[in-house]
């Protein structure tokens, strides 16, 4: 085995390594949690609206967490956790990539966060002061 994954194996067995794993499952069930509400909720309601925004929010999160987690398990030889693990890595990728969905906060904020950014950082010139 690497060295990095059995190092990363003993570290989420330690307490601080349990305590990251336990923050970071919460944060998939959350996501997980959102997106059944997303899916059972009227559409254009303010409910499917919020579930969505936050499902939306925590997918590529919820997405890097279970690839950790499958890492963990693979290093540890645990193979149904590996195969738990991927199903809901899938599961998430594909709610997010295929779940099209028009009520998000998310819709159209690219081009908006873009332009504020390019606004943000563009270099500003500052008028020479008149000659006395």
């Amino acid at each position: 085995m690497n060295s990095g994954l059995s190092s990363l194996a003993l570290f989420a067995g330690t307490l601080p390594g349990s305590i990251l794993l336990s923050i970071g499952q919460t944060v998939v069930v959350v996501c997980v949690c959102f997106d059944m509400v997303r899916a059972l909720s009227v559409p254009r309601s303010h409910r499917r609206y919020v579930a969505n925004t936050v499902f939306t929010t925590l997918a590529w999160p919820s997405i890097l967490i279970s690839a950790v987690s499958v890492l963990i398990d693979a290093a540890s030889g645990t193979w149904q956790n590996v195969a738990g693990g991927v199903f809901v890595m899938v599961m998430v990728i594909f709610r997010w990539r295929h779940g099209g969905d028009e009520d998000s906060w998310w819709k159209g904020k690219g081009k908006k966060l873009a332009a504020w950014f390019r606004h943000q950082t563009a270099t500003r010139t500052a008028a020479a002061p008149a000659a006395a």
